[in-house]
């Protein structure tokens, strides 16, 4: 499954795996390197030394003024970078307006609510679909659909898709002027109605 067509299935989360799986490695050599120095496999006389060297710790002292702003600068570079990562993590999906052709102010501009809105509309009336619920996703260069469609009971199910790559689907990609549109169809059994006994 190429890249594009991952962002129609699920929100990638590769950044968020990376700085963590990052992070973890950081810390498994940290504890790595902690462990072979104190069980002395570098040398029984520098396990009991301080783990700072008391010349860098001299030195440190001597910069004392340059080695705490670089101290602060790094802190905050973290923080900001930590802050920026939790934002990102938490910010919502994001549902691009489609550009079409045209220049200036005769650019014609759809939302990405109302083509979601028509290709929700256009498959729902496919027959055996009872209901059906569309979101455009990606970006506005790489726009993707996700589309959920309930099936009533008994629906042939090849019938359905047959339908909705023929109409639906070829009438959004022409709608945007492309020859491709990453789609995510999940398909679900509507819930049967409930009958009163009397």
């Amino acid at each position: 499954m190429s890249t594009r067509s991952a962002a129609a299935v699920a929100r990638s989360a590769r950044a968020e795996r990376v700085l963590t799986g990052g992070a973890g490695v950081l810390a498994i050599l940290l504890g790595v390197g902690a462990l072979v120095l104190g069980s002395g496999w570098l040398g029984a006389g520098r396990a009991a030394r301080p783990v700072l060297d008391p010349m860098i710790r001299d030195w440190l002292l001597a910069h004392r003024p340059w080695v705490l702003g670089v101290g602060i600068a790094l802190g905050l570079l973290v923080l900001v970078l930590g802050l920026r990562w939790v934002v990102r993590s938490l910010r919502p999906e994001t549902r691009p307006d489609l550009r079409l052709d045209g220049f200036g102010p005769s650019r014609v501009t759809i939302t990405s609510g109302a083509f979601a809105e028509a290709v929700r509309a256009d498959a729902a009336r496919v027959d055996g679909v009872s209901r059906a619920h569309a979101r455009l996703v990606g970006s506005v260069e790489r726009p993707a659909l996700r589309l959920s469609l309930w099936l009533a009971e008994g629906t042939d199910v090849r019938a359905v898709w047959q339908q909705l790559d023929q109409t639906v689907l070829s009438r959004a990609r022409a709608c945007l002027g492309v020859e491709t549109l990453p789609t995510a169809v999940r398909l679900e059994l509507d819930s049967a109605r409930r009958q009163r006994v009397r």
